[in-house]
């Protein structure tokens, strides 16, 4: 069997010639796909994140237009970028207007797991380039579901062997599946913010968590539990990555996320909106079940690091401290663990249903 081909649903096989034919991954690789009609010759767009590493400053086109052009003197603060960063200038008519909030990217290009990758063709909010599926990969219901869903979107879907795929996954188990797509769209803060009628803000922040596995989890419970929106600082957090992904099985397809410069400042500007800011920390005397009718309103829940907590300026921030009554001999509980507790203590709390705790 060659190194990589395309497949397609399950309800027929390779379409017949004329139809749609691309380029394979990997040596000796041979794509058969179904037919696209009125779509042969026609040439689509090419994906942003391949356009970005295609050309270089050192490239021929950016060099030759920049050699000419007059000198800009320095650019004011706040003022617009084209593009990718690069090494020398750009040249005038490369010059692009500047983009709005949701066209910069959280990450998330390379999307691996069924189910992650399942919720990506489902929810449809990004552009799919590709889909590998592993030769050897079991036909069950999720794999199924990929390759129609892929098909009802002309997604091209690429088997490869197993090995080829691992060496590209990013991940421990990508589960013989792995998508590329565009990134994932990044909101400001200010729209998270915003209240909506018989809805207000319910907001995850996270403070210095550096696991991906333990930030998948926490997006995945976030998702579940109706969060609004996700805040991670620019600095000493974990983003969007492939492990990120397949953790949070799909949730990241839903969440609305905004990466601030710094913590505490996106903390204070949440309670200026007027927004209760919860912070969790195992040092607390108050209990997370005694936080009363405050969940009821526009709520932001802080969670810490493993270890380490709260930061002291976060912590600052915060309107109030709460930890989680231990009862047995263990003195914590994992991040992702004790923050799926407070996000649907919020929950429970929206919806109204009382709360008996005895000691």
């Amino acid at each position: 069997m060659s190194p990589a081909r395309r497949i397609s649903g399950r309800s027929g096989g390779p379409g017949p010639s004329g139809g749609r034919t691309g380029k394979a991954q990997g040596p000796g690789a041979r794509k058969v796909t179904k037919a696209a009609p009125k779509a042969a010759g026609r040439a689509g767009p090419k994906p942003a994140g391949k356009a970005a590493g295609s050309k270089s400053a050192g490239s021929k086109s950016a060099g030759s237009k920049a050699a000419g052009s007059k000198a800009a003197g320095p650019r004011p603060a706040g003022a617009p970028t084209a593009g990718p960063r690069s090494a020398g200038p750009l040249g005038p008519k490369r010059y692009q207007p500047a983009r709005q909030s949701s066209d910069r990217s959280l990450g998330g290009e390379q999307i691996e797991g069924r189910q992650a990758v399942r919720e990506l063709l489902l929810a449809g909010r990004r552009k799919v380039y590709e889909i590998w599926i592993a030769t050897d990969v079991d036909d069950n219901d999720v794999v199924s579901d990929i390759v129609d869903l892929a098909a009802d979107q002309r997604v091209p879907v690429v088997e490869v062997n197993r090995r080829r795929l691992d060496t590209v996954a990013r991940s421990e188990a990508p589960q013989g599946v792995l998508a590329k797509a565009a990134g994932l769209p990044e909101v400001d803060l200010d729209a998270l913010l915003r209240r909506r009628p018989g809805r207000p803000p319910f907001l995850l922040a996270v403070d210095g968590v550096t696991d991906p596995g333990n930030l998948g989890a926490l997006l995945r419970t976030a998702e579940g539990a109706g969060v609004t929106g996700v805040i991670l600082p620019r600095h000493r957090s974990v983003h969007v990555t492939p492990t990120v992904a397949k953790a949070a099985a799909g949730a990241i397809e839903y969440l609305r996320m905004a990466v601030v410069p710094g913590l505490p400042a996106a903390l204070a500007a949440c309670r200026q909106k007027g927004l209760w800011v919860v912070g969790l920390d195992d040092a607390a005397d108050r209990s997370l079940f005694e936080l009363g009718d405050l969940g009821r309103d526009g709520v932001v829940m802080v969670l810490g690091a493993e270890g380490a907590g709260l930061s002291r300026l976060a912590r600052e921030r915060c309107d109030v401290v709460v930890s989680i009554p231990m009862r047995g001999r263990v003195g914590s509980l994992n991040v992702s663990n004790a923050g799926a507790l407070a996000l649907y203590e919020v929950t429970r709390q929206r919806a109204g249903e009382p709360l008996e705790f005895d000691d």
